[in-house]
């Protein structure tokens, strides 16, 4: 794979802390393409997952799952509970003693269709919070990379700073000396002043980024390495979590129908008496029935049924909704990152080269200040362009990713790849 990047990522700007942006006489050109891109652990995504398990969200959703846990444990237990009676009656001849012991049977069969209800809704309430997972992971690494491309950017608009503070002293140079006009000069300068606004910009942006990091964290500086490189389609074998609840959603419409018709199964009561009446004992046995002639719950049985219709309907839907996305992400994932390669590979030839002849060129007189200037602009713009793919790429893959519920499984995966490419 083209291991060209951008050397104003985080992993190629440690030569330009420690040597001028731009000499007098050739530009450092390193600010728009570096080397060869060396192997990056990706040691700090483990990090990051083990710091996300300390947050807030991921605590009330493992107390949310050990909730759901003890109500489906609960909801296996027996329905009805024995009931003991006794009872004392003082009267002028004889006393009574009475015990009774009753059960109700659970003839309708609830506890099964309770706990088969509270199972599913353990399922679907853990693959709810896999894609809540999802979607905070995808959050956190949208940031992440948002903060290094505000860095990268900051530190290109900051190298281009420089030069041109450079530049501008040779142009004054030469204005002095009548080489170059005061119109030519005053071009320098505004170009400087328009490059002063930018930097002033490129901190606001960092700084935005930042702070998105400080809100979730508490600190604003977290490792990170780009991974762009890595981005890949999913497997399509693989199952999607936003598809598997909806499918569990409809499982749960169903199940309800069942405890509907449960709930309204008339449960016999059985019940065994002993009494002790003077010397006299007697002994009796009882069975009561409901009758249900009021009320039949049978409206409740119907209800049930039409949320069925209605579930599955919402699963078609979310299926056909995920499919066209699916679509449309795996038509664009390959055609960002194959642009964005490209880039890095025209750039990496074409921006070298020409950004070491423009200041030779226009210091030598063979290149007007209006057209060197042009030139520098389409340098940058040049950059701003391989920037706004890298967002674009990452934005489309973190998207689909993290909304559909694969990125947590997808994340060890990226890690794994890199350490056979190592």
């Amino acid at each position: 794979m083209l291991k060209f990047i951008v050397s104003m990522s985080l992993l190629g700007l440690g030569s330009l802390a420690s040597q001028p942006a731009f000499a007098a006489d050739k530009p450092d050109t390193s600010y728009l393409v570096g080397g060869t891109e060396s192997e990056v652990s990706l040691a700090w995504l483990e990090q990051l997952m083990q710091r996300m398990k300390t947050l807030p969200e991921f605590q009330a959703q493992e107390a949310r799952i050990r909730e759901a846990q003890y109500l489906a444990k609960g909801a296996d237990r027996a329905i009805y509970n024995p009931e003991l009676g006794l009872s004392y009656q003082n009267a002028p001849e004889d006393d009574t003693y009475s015990l009774s012991l009753s059960q109700t049977i659970d003839w309708g069969d609830k506890r099964a269709a309770a706990s088969a209800l509270a199972l599913t809704q353990l399922m679907l309430l853990e693959s709810d919070i896999a894609i809540e997972r999802s979607r905070l992971y995808a959050e956190v690494l949208q940031a992440l990379v948002d903060q290094s491309l505000a860095q990268k950017k900051l530190m290109f608009v900051r190298a281009q700073q420089n030069y041109g503070e450079q530049q501008l002293q040779i142009a004054r140079q030469r204005a002095e000396v009548g080489d170059l006009s005061q119109t030519e000069l005053n071009l320098m300068e505004l170009e400087q002043a328009s490059a002063i606004s930018e930097l002033a910009l490129a901190q606001k942006a960092l700084l935005d980024a930042d702070t998105r990091i400080l809100a979730r964290f508490g600190r604003a500086e977290l490792p990170f390495g780009s991974f762009a490189d890595r981005l890949e389609l999913p497997a399509t074998e693989v199952p999607m979590p936003t598809l598997t609840s909806a499918g569990l959603q409809l499982e749960l419409a169903r199940l309800q129908v069942n405890q509907a018709k449960a709930q309204a199964a008339a449960d016999p009561n059985i019940s065994l008496n002993a009494e002790r009446e003077g010397s006299d004992n007697k002994l009796g046995i009882g069975v009561s029935v409901p009758l249900q002639l009021r009320n039949d719950y049978s409206e409740s049985i119907k209800a049930a049924m039409e949320a069925v219709t209605a579930a599955s309907a919402q699963y078609q839907s979310i299926e056909m909704a995920l499919k066209q996305q699916q679509q449309q992400f795996n038509y664009s994932l390959p055609r960002l990152k194959q642009s964005w390669l490209d880039w890095q590979q025209q750039a990496l030839v074409a921006g070298r080269q020409a950004a070491e002849l423009l200041g030779q060129r226009w210091r030598s007189g063979d290149l007007s200040t209006s057209d060197y200037l042009t030139s520098r602009r389409q340098l940058a713009s040049s950059f701003q362009a391989g920037l706004e793919l890298e967002a674009a790429l990452y934005q489309s893959w973190l998207e689909w990713m993290g909304a559909s519920g694969q990125l947590p499984g997808a994340l060890p995966k990226i890690a794994v790849s890199q350490e056979n490419a190592q």
